[in-house]
């Protein structure tokens, strides 16, 4: 069973698989991601600094608990996801966590009206092959529009799933928006196997 921080317990694998049945798009996982691909997930991330961390799709909380137990007293953490149920689940196991259900695609204005502008870094487990292309532009523009420059985005995607067109379009235009090309690392530890990507924004 769960033991409340690493959200790779059988009460959250069956979870997720729960809201993945009744959101297949929006939630593209049917198992919690592991804490090997959590940890890769901050990896190099300094946390503990004075800023501003934004986590889009916490779904249910794996990288929300590598990132919470790094943090900074002087930093702020806003997760933001899109389905009313995932967001009652980071706030029961994280009540000090501001968790908000709204759509990634109105980051910019989520972070203005919490005087969090400009955020240093957005870590991201949005399935974002699987979602509309026109949702996906949008998410990514709030995400170049609320970064500051030398910030940085981290994501990932299925080893599986990387070469097919629409992940790596999702590449391209990141790639574009962001003014470099990403850092990579494979994650084997985890079902099924997936790749991390971080940009950093061009000063």
């Amino acid at each position: 069973m769960s033991n409340g921080t690493n959200g790779t317990g059988l009460r959250e694998h069956v979870f997720l698989f729960s809201r993945f049945l009744r959101s297949p798009r929006t939630v593209g996982a049917l198992t919690a991601s592991s804490r090997a691909l959590a940890v890769a997930m901050v990896e190099g991330v300094d946390l503990a600094r004075p800023g501003h961390i934004v986590e889009l799709g916490p779904g249910t909380g794996a990288f929300t608990s590598a990132i919470a137990e790094r943090l900074g007293k002087d930093t702020r953490f806003l997760a933001v996801d899109i389905d009313a149920a995932f967001v009652r689940e980071v706030q029961r196991r994280w009540p000090a966590i501001e968790c908000v259900c709204a759509s990634a695609e109105r980051l910019d204005e989520l972070v203005l009206a919490r005087d969090m502008f400009p955020v240093d870094h957005i870590v991201s487990g949005l399935p974002f092959v699987s979602l509309p292309p026109l949702m996906t532009r949008q998410i990514l523009a709030s995400v170049a529009a609320s970064l500051r420059p030398g910030g940085t985005f981290t994501t990932f995607q299925y080893l599986h799933g990387y070469g097919l067109p629409q992940a790596a379009s999702f590449r391209r235009a990141m790639t574009a928006r962001m003014g470099g090309e990403p850092s990579s690392r494979l994650v084997v530890r985890n079902v099924p196997p997936a790749i991390v990507l971080t940009w950093r924004k061009r000063q």
